[in-house]
């Protein structure tokens, strides 16, 4: 893998991996960092996985430990009958309180795990020192139907002879340059696992059958502090959207953009992302934050 020193020094900072049980159903989590140090949860994007975090999460544990689960039907967590974003949000919290964080924890979470994200804020905010929404969209009410087309994009997922013929048929939704191939290699790797029927994804095709739901009150009821990322050329929070969720914020929430990203920003900006983060997390470490605007 033709891959700059930064990303494999990433892979190779020491990590544990645990399950805890959910609900019934075992969760996946990957932990980087120190017991003592503020907690920081990472939390992918639909049909994603934990380890589209591993070469961003030591970035970070610096300052903090940092944990990725997998959501359930996700990555090498267990599957469910019927999935909510009131059933991640436990599994979220579940996951934070089994790492031992000394405090209320950050957490950040890309696309779907952003929505998740909002979701826990709400559920949970008392529990939570502050939410980063990465590329999640919260719309003016009305457009639903390019979400059910996203998530129709999943329900039929390949079965391929071998790894690497199925690691070649991996693709991003939605579809977007991404220059750096190693990093496309490492998350399509590890999206895969074998079956008796060859090679296939690891996500469960059903898990956005109940889950496109608007979060429009949800994000406007969010009492902590909040902050949106997203692509400068993202397709899924355009600068409207953008606009919108920043009313919906009370107009006190930062807006980051990442200049030369799509949807998939932390890996078409890997750096610009991390320091984007460090730098908004110095920031709350050390202001009071605004009075939410009704």
């Amino acid at each position: 893998m033709n891959a700059p020193g930064w990303f494999k020094q990433a892979l190779d900072a020491p990590y544990s991996e645990r399950v805890i049980e959910v609900a019934g159903t075992p969760i996946n989590y990957l932990d980087w960092g120190e017991q003592g140090l503020p907690g920081l949860v990472l939390v992918h994007g639909g049909a994603a996985h934990s380890r589209w975090w591993s070469f961003v999460a030591p970035f970070f544990t610096h300052r903090y430990h940092v944990v990725a689960l997998d959501l359930s039907g996700h990555g090498n967590s267990g599957r469910r009958d019927r999935y909510s974003h009131d059933l991640w949000a436990d599994e979220i919290l579940a996951v934070a309180d089994d790492a031992g964080f000394p405090g209320p924890p950050v957490i950040i979470g890309h696309s779907l795990g952003g929505l998740v994200t909002i979701q826990t804020a709400v559920n949970h905010g008392e529990r939570l020192a502050g939410a980063v929404i990465v590329d999640s969209p919260v719309r003016r009410p009305d457009p639903e139907s390019e979400e059910g087309a996203r998530g129709a994009a999943f329900r039929s997922p390949g079965t391929y002879a071998t790894l690497d013929e199925a690691m070649a048929r991996f693709r991003l939704i939605p579809p977007q340059p991404c220059d750096n191939d190693y990093i496309i290699e490492h998350i399509s790797r590890h999206s895969l696992h074998e079956t008796e029927a060859g090679w296939t994804w690891k996500f469960d095709p059903h898990l956005f059958t109940h889950t496109m739901v608007p979060l429009n009150e949800q994000l406007a009821a969010v009492k902590i502090r909040v902050a949106l990322i997203r692509g400068h050329h993202s397709v899924v929070v355009p600068a409207d959207t953008a606009d919108y969720m920043y009313e919906l914020m009370g107009r006190v929430a930062p807006v980051i953009t990442i200049p030369e990203s799509h949807h998939h920003l932390f890996l078409d900006q890997p750096i610009a992302f991390a320091s984007a983060i460090r730098t908004l997390l110095a920031d709350w470490e050390h202001s009071t934050p605004k009075v939410k605007r009704p």
